[in-house]
């Protein structure tokens, strides 16, 4: 019996293996990343723009097909 995963089958593990950690980079989001809204500071700004860059980064892995 062949158990080796075919592509498809690990495609589709992957993909709902980034499904959940989009939900879960969506629940911190709106818990503002368990920051307090009062006492944000130029380094959560810095944090965030971090994050921003990577998901660019990610997003134009599929954007341009590479």
């Amino acid at each position: 019996m062949n158990t080796k995963p075919t592509a498809l089958t690990a495609y589709f593990e992957r993909t709902a293996a980034i499904q959940n950690k989009l939900a879960h980079l969506q629940q911190l989001a709106d818990d503002h990343f368990h920051h307090d809204p009062d006492a944000v500071h130029w380094g959560h700004v810095g944090d965030l723009g971090r994050v921003e860059d990577e998901l660019d980064g990610l997003l134009a892995i599929f954007e341009t097909g590479v």
